[in-house]
């Protein structure tokens, strides 16, 4: 069986898949995992994912799906593997089901753990997981025996730095908007299972079990049946008799050739279409789920194309605007610039007429024109005294 646990976080999944690898003898393989032991082995998809999470970035589906591509070349996974952690959106579902497509390995089941929001804030608020073992506790439902000290190693027990109220809550809604489609999808196809995750670990455990042995028995009495109508339809061939005698020297002319084995393949492909013919043409499950994928990457497609083409309108008339804007500055930082040009010019103009002015009435002093202006000084006062004395002898 392929296995595909989904669910909010801290709805239970690692701790399920855990127990449910122990139970079934399936590897559990979660990306986390797979991609810490890509970075420690150094492989060239370590070195990459490494020096993504160094940057604080989040890696790339496409070193995840080579991460994990690489795990199902492994010989435990003839069998199958319980997938936790992946896929979580849309985009990761369809890919993974490419990938699993070329490896002939294509999920049977889909088991989804819903859990009450409360819940799922109490379970995250109150987990603790030991340095040391890695052993996990929760302080509200199943706490240790001695505060802040695991029961197994007595190591620290330490609480994650992203649970806390905000990290749940952004986490809650990522899950929301983007795992839920995933669900959809898994549903549409038929290969979905809801197992409630109230109540304690083991009852949990067992409604995931069983959900498991339900669809295995199912998946069981559909081979079966197709089987039966394959055996049904060979028997109708063989006791049908032909048409025409024509038809009868041919089937014996085959059978000769058959024995000679000289004309055996013509023989062969006269026997496939006799049987398809037989068989009732079916739509199976996975054409109707190729259909409706192939409908759902043509509409994700022209949204796509929609999106861009909207966007580009919106840089278009940005960068007009931007341009607009720029050329009008310009042109008020020049018109700016001849004002104060035009300023300095006159304010030259006017201190070189001032300076010109004063130039013109200031005339250069000379020693002549002291001796006039004394001379004319005391004709006055002549002048001013005769004149005073014709006054007195009148």
């Amino acid at each position: 069986m392929r296995i595909v646990l989904l669910g909010a976080p801290g709805c239970g999944k690692g701790t399920q898949g855990h127990r449910l690898a122990e139970s079934f003898k399936l590897p559990e393989i979660s990306t986390g995992d797979l991609l810490r032991e890509a970075v420690a082995a150094g492989t060239t998809l370590g070195k990459a994912a490494k020096a993504v999470m160094d940057a604080g970035q989040l890696v790339s589906d496409d070193i995840v799906l080579g991460v994990i591509r690489e795990r199902l070349t492994r010989d435990d996974t003839g069998n199958g593997f319980i997938l936790d952690g992946f896929p979580r959106n849309a985009a990761q579902a369809e890919q993974l089901d490419e990938l699993l497509d070329q490896l002939a390995q294509p999920i049977d089941l889909a088991v989804l753990i819903a859990v009450d929001v409360d819940l799922i804030l109490q379970r995250l608020l109150g987990r603790r997981t030991c340095v040391s073992c890695g052993a996990s506790y929760n302080i509200f439902y199943a706490p240790p025996r001695l505060d802040d000290s695991c029961d197994e190693c007595g190591g620290r027990l330490k609480r994650r730095s992203d649970d806390n109220e905000e990290t749940i809550g952004n986490r809650l809604r990522i899950y929301e908007i983007q795992t839920l489609p995933v669900i959809d999808r898994y549903r549409e196809q038929g290969r979905l299972r809801i197992v409630q995750g109230l109540g304690d670990i083991d009852d949990v455990f067992k409604a995931v079990s069983k959900a498991i042995e339900e669809a295995k028995a199912a998946f069981g009495s559909q081979k079966r049946s197709a089987t039966i109508r394959r055996a049904v339809a060979r028997k109708q061939q063989a006791q049908t008799p032909g048409p025409d005698k024509k038809e009868g020297k041919q089937s014996a002319k085959a059978t000769a050739a058959k024995k000679t084995g000289s004309d055996a393949k013509p023989a062969r492909k006269a026997a496939k279409k006799a049987v398809s013919k037989a068989k009732p043409p079916k739509k199976t499950a996975k054409k109707t789920a190729s259909k409706k994928t192939a409908a759902k990457k043509k509409v994700a497609k022209k949204t796509a194309l929609k999106k861009k083409v909207a966007k580009k309108k919106v840089t278009g008339k940005k960068t007009t605007k931007r341009v607009v804007a720029k050329k009008t500055l310009t042109k008020k930082k020049a018109a700016a610039k001849k004002k104060v040009a035009k300023k300095k010019i006159t304010g030259k103009k006017t201190a070189k007429k001032t300076v010109s002015r004063k130039t013109v009435n200031k005339k250069p002093v000379t020693r002549t024109a002291l001796k006039k202006k004394k001379v004319k000084k005391k004709q006055t006062a002549r002048k001013k005294t005769a004149n005073k004395k014709a006054g007195r002898k009148r």
